[in-house]
């Protein structure tokens, strides 16, 4: 069975060193040079037998991501992408858009610090940090939006996947009152993220419904490619941290996208250059 290995970065310089370790088997290497971002293809006719794990020390060390999609995204385009949001379709977080504010910055990053150390699971701590937006006028979510940094290549990427016939979800431990525009403007097909209730004009410091967390993500991903006939094989997940590792052991292939050190570890699959369109190397031709 063939297959591929892609090293994708903004610096093509920084590709040289991990190529070295993908040459001597390779059948062929093709190179896509967009302005924004290069990756380097290597084809095998048969699955690749070097060793990744120097592949990934070498592409690490100088800033390179690594890709090495198997089964059907080996020869295949996928039939489904799904993003985590903050951090990953977006550079800001939507909480500490909203707590800034509510002049609560301080307030909700406390909560966040405990969550990181492991005294609050996610739920807890969307809960203890939503608690605090409690009283903000419904104006300051229209602000957060505007605020709201979208991560460069995000509508290229939807009409890349668009182009091979995959949908786009979104999916996120946010806020569907941002993450559905964001969808609009960039033109993805699906999201799911968390309801804020509203009465009166004003946040009343509590969710709606069920809680958008880490298992929620992986239930989307399936639901989602079972209402497009899509095999999970062909699905990609793209996100940033320990929120999306459900996701990651579902899809067909995970990518760590500018993350953080769990989430690298557990997809194995890395972009580290700012440009999310850079995931359309995985199907390129």
């Amino acid at each position: 069975m063939s297959s591929r290995v892609i090293l994708v970065s903004d610096d093509r310089s920084s590709l040289r060193a991990p190529g070295t370790a993908l040459w001597p088997h390779a059948a062929c290497m093709r190179g896509i040079h967009t302005g924004d971002w290069a990756a380097h293809i290597f084809e095998y006719a048969m699955s690749f037998d070097g060793n990744m794990t120097q592949v990934r020390a070498l592409a690490a060390q100088t800033g390179a991501g690594v890709l090495h999609p198997h089964g059907p995204l080996a020869t295949e385009p996928p039939g489904l992408i799904v993003c985590d949001v903050d951090s990953t379709m977006t550079r800001t977080e939507a909480i500490d858009l909203l707590a800034e504010y509510a002049g609560k910055a301080k307030e909700v990053s406390e909560v966040t610090a405990r969550a990181m150390a492991g005294e609050l699971d996610f739920a807890e701590s969307l809960n203890e940090r939503v608690k605090c937006l409690e009283g903000l006028h419904v104006g300051a979510i229209e602000e957060a939006r505007k605020a709201t940094v979208i991560t460069p290549g995000a509508a290229e990427l939807v009409t890349a996947a668009h182009q091979v016939g995959a949908a786009v979800g979104l999916v996120s431990g946010g806020f569907t009152a941002l993450v559905n525009p964001l969808a609009e403007e960039i033109g993805a097909d699906l999201t799911a993220a968390n309801e804020l209730e509203i009465v009166d004009d004003h946040l009343t410091g509590r969710v709606v419904g069920d809680i958008v967390d880490r298992a929620a993500k992986a239930t989307w991903l399936r639901r989602w490619a079972k209402g497009r006939n899509v095999d999970l094989r062909r699905t990609i997940a793209v996100g940033d941290g320990a929120n999306d590792l459900d996701m990651f052991a579902t899809a067909g292939l995970a990518i760590a996208f500018c993350a953080k050190p769990v989430a690298v570890a557990a997809a194995r699959n890395t972009i580290r250059c700012e440009r999310i369109d850079a995931v359309r190397s995985v199907w390129a031709q």
